[in-house]
């Protein structure tokens, strides 16, 4: 991400009345929390009664570091309080060379810079370890927007003693699967991680699916995670050098579903 002209001001409008309502009563509820690629995503997303966005690219490789052409897009699509940026620079695993850490603070100032009401990041040692130097680096560059450690923490040996590291580290939220591929598969340290929380938000993510909100709630997680789609295009030319047909889009059905079962779960 570099440093370009920023977006232009957000002016569109939000959700529906009845939607907005629904949203009144956020407190008792649970939050829902969309991962989108592009504008067009989030602003479906955002129409459907999401509450916050996660912008990222390269959503099927668990999310890459979205251009800032795409994030300016974005903030000016949508509210850009809204907006979590993730920043995470490269697949293949969460433990980051100086070069790496580095260049995710430029890109965390670059994103709050430009209105982003929050960043998505994570880093760990080699021995598994919540990587506490580069996180102290990370929330200096955020400056008073929301971190959120992402899924880095359920490849930790010990979730419990990371969630303490980081609420050291004053981390806000914590988007986690409980260490399983799929959330509701790790109800139990989920409701571990809600239990000892303090004042960070226990984010439920990965894998979720529709059905399985209600039992993922009561665990007492504040928010639900969900990528919310499909696959189009698949009748466009593709070929060796451009992957296989098909890109992701966000489907508005699956985002409104999600928010409705959100909407009917009181939180424990």
């Amino acid at each position: 991400m570099i440093a370009t002209p920023g977006p232009v001001p957000y002016k569109g409008a939000g959700p529906s009345a009845s939607l907005r309502a629904l949203a009144s009563v956020r407190g008792m509820t649970l939050s829902v929390e969309i991962a989108v690629q592009d504008s067009a995503g989030a602003r479906a997303a955002i129409a459907a009664g999401a509450d916050r966005l996660e912008l990222c690219s390269a959503l099927g490789i668990g999310g890459l570091t979205p251009s800032v052409a795409a994030l300016d897009a974005v903030l000016a699509a949508v509210d850009p309080t809204l907006v979590n940026v993730l920043v995470r620079p490269r697949g293949g695993g969460f433990v980051y060379a100086p070069d790496d850490v580095d260049l995710v603070a430029a890109d965390i100032r670059a994103a709050v810079l430009r209105g982003a009401g929050g960043v998505v990041v994570g880093a760990l040692t080699v021995d598994g370890a919540v990587d506490r130097a580069a996180l102290e680096q990370w929330r200096d560059a955020a400056g008073n927007a929301t971190v959120v450690f992402h899924r880095a923490i359920d490849a930790v040996p010990d979730p419990l003693v990371a969630l303490t590291q980081l609420q050291e580290l004053g981390v806000d939220r914590i988007l986690t699967s409980g260490g399983a591929v799929r959330s509701v598969d790790g109800i139990p340290i989920l409701a571990e991680l809600v239990r000892c929380r303090g004042s960070v938000e226990i984010m439920a993510g990965g894998g979720v699916q529709v059905a399985d909100i209600a039992a993922i709630a009561a665990t007492g997680v504040g928010a639900v995670h969900l990528s919310a789609r499909t696959l189009i295009g698949l009748d466009a030319p593709a070929g060796p050098g451009g992957g296989t047909a098909g890109h992701d889009a966000t489907d508005a059905r699956i985002v409104a579903a999600a928010v409705m079962a959100a909407r009917n779960t009181l939180k424990p």
